[in-house]
């Protein structure tokens, strides 16, 4: 071989190399946050739940129960063990006098080797007249400890005012709170202030929030409910709007980490409520909702009440049926949090990212299966997997914001379209979910129930059911639950 072809061959090898490098991805490493799976409700009869993590390996529940007359708890070392966990009252409310009546939103923190219960309470002679209170404990189990009064949170106003939650930012402790001020007018704004200790605040309090938009004014004016999650350089409080009937719903303010808070300029709202009834999926008015996180710390999760039906009769106060249920919280590719909808009940749905295009995920366009980037529209990206429709140890994957509707193939192509009962829908909808065949340990893989050996994949950005023969194929048909 001359000198020549020897430099033509190496060449013509190199340049290969890069086209193979360019054009093959990259192997995706599991994802940071997998999924986690729930199945609602989670407490039948319990509003605004909240929900502590502690360093004892357990979490800790506390909710408004119907009859308004005491503050429960319950404590499990996972979240789904927080449905079948004992309940205990750990106080009730005063047979006179202030603290008893309208026992609303207990929260449990941890702060500084004590437990700490806030939550609100009206009089027995002026059962309106509700304002914040504080329980102490320094048992090491708050279910079986002994409770004191701290007595109520002295605000500048006199006024009512309920929902207090409190939180740490860069080393300051804080509480927000719900209030009315006469004179902004009707209803409940949302306050910000420093504390001196759980139980006091320091210095002014300033408003950072108040009913604006029509969808925080249905019924009544409110802005209520704040709950704070920091991540990503920001600081994060959700709240609750509108009426405690269907036009429940969550708002969002946003500020950055180096912001000063206590400053209102500091807090930007979203125009349009972040999480809202939904009809398709039979839940109603959520809100009042908490964060927590996964057993393994790698999953923020939203934590709610919401009503499985839209129509009341009468006061809203008066129905006893808000549940409290869970469901992962997803993150926008700009840091921003993604609430989604309010899944239906039963098992939560999970997101299924590309093996080897770990910032995509499966979804429905036009109801064609489709491989995309930043899905904002949360639900078009997120199926349960439910017992297959054929059953014979098979999955089906179930469109959350379409309940009914199942990925299937058809021609080939796959689809997501709504189960017309025939034999053929249940076989083209069914899978078996197998370990991914790109990663087994992490990835799944899901097979064609009705054409063994064909598997979903994607190929040019949508999805097939096709054989699988080569390194690439495997890749495609390769998925990581999120």
């Amino acid at each position: 071989m001359t000198h020549l072809a020897r430099r033509v061959l190496v060449a013509a090898a190199a340049a290969f190399a890069m086209l193979t490098t360019v054009t093959t991805p990259a192997q995706a490493a599991a994802p940071a946050s997998p999924a986690v799976t729930f199945t609602n409700p989670i407490a039948e009869q319990r509003a605004d739940p909240h929900i502590f993590k502690h360093t004892d390996g357990y979490y800790y529940f506390t909710a408004t129960v119907p009859a308004y007359d005491k503050i429960v708890m319950r404590r499990a070392t996972t979240l789904q063990g927080l449905a079948t966990a004992t309940e205990t009252t750990i106080w009730t409310k005063h047979a006179s006098g202030d603290m008893g009546a309208h026992i609303w939103a207990p929260e449990i923190h941890f702060i500084d080797g004590k437990w700490y219960v806030y939550f609100a309470a009206g009089a027995s002679n002026d059962i309106w007249k509700i304002r914040p209170y504080v329980l102490e404990s320094s048992s090491a189990n708050p279910l079986t400890g002994t409770w004191t009064e701290k007595g109520r949170i002295a605000l500048p106003l006199d006024t009512f005012s309920l929902d207090a939650t409190t939180f740490t930012h860069n080393g300051t402790r804080y509480l927000s709170w719900a209030q009315n001020d006469p004179a902004v007018g009707t209803g409940t704004n949302l306050y910000l202030a420093k504390m001196s200790n759980p139980w006091t605040i320091s210095g002014s309090p300033v408003m950072i929030s108040k009913p604006e938009y029509s969808w925080e004014t249905v019924g009544h004016r409110v802005n209520e409910g704040p709950a704070v999650i920091q991540k990503n350089g920001k600081v994060f409080m959700a709240y609750s709007a509108s009426a405690t009937d269907a036009n429940y719903c969550l708002g969002l303010l946003t500020a950055s980490a180096t912001a000063d808070l206590m400053n209102p300029a500091s807090w930007a709202k979203t125009s349009a409520p972040v999480f809202k009834s939904n009809a398709a999926t039979g839940q109603y008015g959520p809100g009042h909702n908490t964060f927590t996180v996964s057993e393994d710390g790698k999953s923020d999760v939203l934590v709610y009440h919401d009503r499985n039906y839209k129509d009341i009769s009468g006061d809203p106060l008066n129905d006893p049926n808000r549940r409290t249920r869970y469901q992962k919280l997803y993150w926008n590719a700009d840091g921003t949090p993604n609430f989604g909808i309010p899944v239906a009940d039963g098992v939560t749905p999970v997101r299924l990212s590309s093996y080897n295009f770990p910032d995509k995920f499966l979804r429905h366009w036009e109801y064609r299966a489709r491989l995309e980037a930043d899905v904002t529209n949360l639900a078009d990206s997120q199926f349960r997997i439910v017992t297959g429709l054929t059953g014979n140890g098979t999955v089906s994957l179930e469109s959350a914001n379409f309940p009914g509707y199942y990925l299937r193939h058809k021609n080939n192509e796959m689809w997501v379209e709504k189960d017309d009962g025939t034999a053929l829908f249940d076989t083209d909808a069914s899978f078996y979910q197998r370990a991914g065949l790109a990663d087994t340990a992490a990835g799944v893989s899901y097979e064609s129930y009705n054409f063994p050996g064909r598997y979903i994949r994607h190929f040019n950005n949508l999805f097939y059911s096709q054989p699988i023969s080569t390194t690439l194929d495997r890749q495609d048909a390769t998925f990581y639950k999120e």
